[in-house]
């Protein structure tokens, strides 16, 4: 995020590009549009609101990819000036709905319906979340709007001043807008479903239609992780948890029996779903294929099902990431008539490989990679963010960017940080110096193996989730630098090189603490910040 720009690209691409006497920027350009006009996508699953946003993650093969465009340029937002759903402190993402008028808006304090229409942002209706005590009208603005630079005052601020516990922070991560018009959101043990009180005027509120408490039928592990949420193509809710992983109609009726993980494997992020009901979900040991049939979850192979260890970690990170596993919910890369299908992503090593495994049969002839744990692993390559050797942790808690074949991670993992994760997000930036690095890799399809496509070692994303935007294949992280204050950075897909900035200051509303970056249908960006979703409106001449 500084002005300096650390782009290394692979040598293949620098020796193409001397050979044929063509500028990387030239070679991007034409590749970019040869990508954009081939690039496949996940099919539409039609009970969803919409084709994207309207599940965390954005779709249900969980790309991050985001359909509309952003512009290019350097920006100096006021957040405070900007409008704002005032929500938090974890505003996770806002979903579509059926209506291309309304969004939902998540956050951890409850949930808002939203008027986006005609460039507006405007909340028509809002319903807190029934178990966690409301903060006091302008208290967490208030907080926002005090430094919180150093550690200290950051627990103040968590502990006392907002009183957070989890109950308060665990509301609306792991969220599905149904084309019906429900949103289903979890809670800790519970996933519930929302919807209008009058379809046809929104503004008369939004109603609890009904809850389901899993908690008489999870461990106390679980109970304590919480649960997570996607959808199979043929309507049903999947439900996943620490050690056990379940299907419910969406009526919240419980069909086939839950699949319940080996003793010893533990899992932390959510699963992904492809057209044909295959359900990728790993533990911090293995990564598994599960398959919905209709009836029940199926672990069988005659179904398409199979299991995978991968590397995972030794110790727990000190800081942004949980377990000692993957940090990335599974990505899916590949659709259509693609000549790979995979699933792609991050180990748990302190300093991560990028790993794709076949999603369905094993190519013919293919011989186990070196240093793999099973030749259901396509390929794994060293991440290094174009760090030192020496640096100890190049890691991630967010889930790999999948454009095309191209793959994009962040390293996040500071070497300091602070037990309670909460406290340790918010002080991630001002209050302890925080880690960078970045990498985009490809998938080559005849070589069948990654390669590195360019790095940067100077980018900070701090916890919000990257995302890219498909029509103008940029990459945007969001970060924090003592010179600039927070920010949203955005590279060019194809070279690294910086080609967009919205500078938000010393303000604490810059930060995304865990969120999703996302873009509006006219261009405008829609930033979740710890304040509640803004909408951010590029009126201004680009510096």
């Amino acid at each position: 995020m500084r002005t300096r720009h650390v782009v290394r690209l692979s040598a293949t691409a620098l020796a193409l590009a001397m050979f044929v006497g063509t500028s990387i920027p030239a070679m991007a350009v034409t590749a970019a549009k040869e990508n954009a006009a081939t690039r496949s996508k996940p099919r539409p699953n039609p009970f969803l609101a919409a084709e994207a946003y309207a599940v965390t993650h954005f779709d249900p093969a969980q790309t991050d990819v985001m359909p509309y465009a952003l512009p290019r340029g350097t920006f100096h937002v006021d957040l405070r000036k900007a409008p704002r759903v005032q929500a938090g402190p974890i505003s996770i993402m806002t979903l579509a709905t059926p209506s291309p008028r309304y969004m939902w808006a998540a956050s951890s304090g409850g949930v808002s319906y939203v008027d986006v229409s005609d460039g507006g942002w405007r909340e028509v209706a809002r319903l807190p979340d029934p178990d966690a005590r409301p903060l006091p009208a302008g208290l967490l603005d208030k907080i926002l709007a005090e430094p919180l630079d150093d550690v200290a005052r950051v627990e103040k601020a968590v502990k006392t001043d907002l009183a957070l516990d989890r109950k308060r922070i665990s509301a609306n991560i792991y969220v599905v807008s149904g084309k019906d018009g429900v949103l289903y959101a979890t809670n800790r043990s519970a996933v519930r479903a929302y919807g209008l009180v009058d379809p046809k005027r929104p503004e008369a509120g939004i109603k609890l239609l009904r809850t389901i408490d899993l908690k008489d039928r999870l461990t106390a592990v679980e109970n304590a992780g919480g649960v997570m949420l996607n959808m199979t193509y043929d309507g049903h809710l999947v439900v996943g948890a620490a050690q056990s992983i379940r299907v419910l109609d969406r009526d919240f009726k419980p069909v086939g029996d839950a699949f319940q993980f080996p003793e010893g494997e533990i899992v932390s992020n959510a699963m992904a779903v492809d057209e044909k009901n295959g359900i990728y979900i790993a533990s911090d040991k293995v990564m598994r294929k599960l398959v919905w049939t209709g009836k029940t979850l199926s672990r069988d192979a005659a179904h398409g099902a199979w299991e995978s260890a991968y590397d995972s970690g030794q110790t727990p990170m000190p800081s942004v990431k949980f377990g000692n596993g993957t940090g990335s919910t599974p990505t899916l890369m590949g659709f259509g008539d693609d000549a790979d299908k995979l699933v792609v992503i991050t180990d748990g090593s302190d300093r991560m490989k990028l790993v794709a495994f076949w999603r369905d049969e094993i190519p013919a002839g293919f011989t186990q990679r070196p240093g793999t744990k099973s030749n259901r692993i396509a390929d794994q390559i060293q991440v290094t963010c174009g760090l030192p050797g020496s640096t100890p942790y190049v890691q991630s808690e967010q889930s790999v960017v999948a454009l095309g074949y191209g793959a994009f991670v962040v390293n996040n993992i500071r070497p300091k940080g602070v037990a309670d994760r909460l406290v340790d997000v918010l002080a991630g930036g001002p209050a302890l110096t925080p880690a960078a690095g970045a990498e985009r890799f490809e998938w080559d399809t005849k070589t069948k193996a990654w390669r590195s496509v360019w790095t940067r070692n100077d980018v900070v994303s701090t916890s919000m989730v990257p995302t890219v935007s498909g029509p103008s294949r940029i990459v945007f992280v969001n970060g924090y630098t003592k010179a600039d204050g927070w920010e949203v950075t955005g590279m060019d897909w194809e070279t690294g090189k910086t080609v967009h900035r919205s500078i938000f200051g010393q303000d604490n509303l810059g930060n995304g603490a865990y969120a999703l970056i996302q873009s509006l249908p006219n261009g405008d960006l829609l930033f979740n910040s710890i304040g509640g979703p803004t909408r951010v409106k590029y009126q201004a001449t680009a510096k």
